[in-house]
């Protein structure tokens, strides 16, 4: 005996109402909970599969075989294309990856056991034993500064990734020691040279940006160990991160797109690479999309992966010391390979000053530590730790 109508609406009503709200609670879910850009859009799919799928049994439609037949077809599909984008997953990240968060600082601890942080060859003249300038700064200066402390500071546990105020030395990445030095909650920070947008930070906040400069470092450029490509000009480095130059073949490699890398905005080589940009506008850079509620999807830079068509950047010691992959090689600019002899010369291109940066802090350690961290002992120190000295 066959339904009523309005029973088999009253009926589709309600499953509609069920499966929307499963829906919604599964797309936010995977969302909001998990991040998963994949996952989101299939809880709807599956949602409105199940939907049709229920409200052609309640009206009858079709035969119950062809209808269970078309329900496991959608379900095979949506296991498939699971499996793909978890295999596709699974083989991007077997790719290595150059990423700040991957260095255990730890190695680099002040007075730790073992410490990679370099030492003087003799007794600093200088000596810091009370009102200590809280120090942080960028994840590839923290060798440097954990070294001018382990020669300067009084003997004591110093950990870099503790971030409070009752810590002295620490390593929160370049953007956040901007942060957290605009804000007063540092002294001094060890990064490259602010953003535009730091600045005009520092402005809103009624504070001046003090940078004293106190080391010099080669910006680098780096591709898959198998790309045959061993040396870029500056204008064609300008060319790709514009967009313009879109396939290795035009530089003398494989034909292959580039898939070019940048960083996080606020980071000190994102910035070095806008200031190499200068008057060319950025194009957009690889992407992963992360869910928001608030604003719909994020677009966030992902980190830079060595796939064999991939380009990235960074600093020299960090690439070729703290974060060294022999699956990566360093490209020369205009012909000039990136090293000290480069540097100290000139000669190579994309060479920047480091600074310590400071914003009106009232510790009176401060002045006096800076004019050691530039004095022969301090410099002393920066060409132990392997990058160039100011002289």
């Amino acid at each position: 005996m066959k339904r009523p109508v309005a029973l088999n609406l009253l009926y589709s009503v309600l499953v509609l109402i069920a499966l929307a709200f499963a829906g919604f609670i599964g797309y936010f879910f995977a969302a909001l909970a998990l991040g998963l850009a994949f996952y989101a859009p299939l809880v709807v799919v599956v949602a409105c599969g199940l939907a049709l799928y229920f409200v052609m049994a309640i009206f009858d439609l079709l035969s119950s075989r062809v209808r269970n037949l078309s329900l496991a077809v959608f379900a095979g599909l949506c296991l498939l294309a699971t499996a793909g984008y978890e295999l596709n997953k699974a083989y991007v990240n077997s790719f290595a990856v150059v990423d700040d968060h991957e260095v255990n600082l730890s190695q680099y601890k002040p007075f730790g056991v073992n410490s990679k942080a370099a030492v003087l060859g003799k007794s600093a003249t200088y000596h810091i034993s009370d009102q200590l300038p809280h120090l942080d700064g960028a994840t590839a200066l923290y060798p440097l500064y954990s070294a001018f402390v382990q020669a300067v500071y009084p003997e004591d546990n110093y950990d870099p990734y503790e971030i409070n105020d009752d810590d002295i030395i620490l390593c929160s990445s370049t953007a956040f020691a901007y942060k957290r030095l605009i804000a007063g909650d540092t002294d001094i920070i060890f990064a490259a040279a602010p953003s535009l947008a730091q600045q005009k930070e520092a402005k809103r906040a009624g504070k001046e940006l003090m940078l004293t400069p106190i080391g010099r470092e080669a910006f680098v450029f780096f591709v898959n160990k198998r790309n045959p490509v061993s040396s870029l000009s500056t204008e064609q480095i300008k060319d790709i991160y514009a967009g313009k130059l879109k396939n290795w073949k035009e530089v003398g490699g494989k034909n292959d797109r580039i898939r070019a890398f940048q960083r996080d905005q606020g980071s000190g080589s994102q910035t070095m690479l806008e200031k190499i940009m200068e008057d060319r506008t950025l194009m957009t850079p690889p992407q992963e999309d992360v869910m928001d509620l608030m604003s719909g999807i994020i677009s966030q830079t992902s980190d830079y992966r060595n796939f064999k068509n991939a380009l990235g950047f960074s600093f020299l010691f960090y690439a070729s010391e703290m974060n060294k992959n022999d699956r990566i090689k360093l490209l020369a600019i205009d012909g000039v390979k990136p090293d000290k002899e480069g540097i100290r010369s000139g000669k190579y291109p994309m060479t920047a000053e480091f600074y310590a940066v400071t914003a009106g802090s009232v510790n009176p350690n401060v002045k006096p530590f800076l004019d050691w961290i530039q004095s022969a002992e301090g410099q002393e120190l920066v060409e132990k730790t392997g990058y160039t000295s100011l002289k």
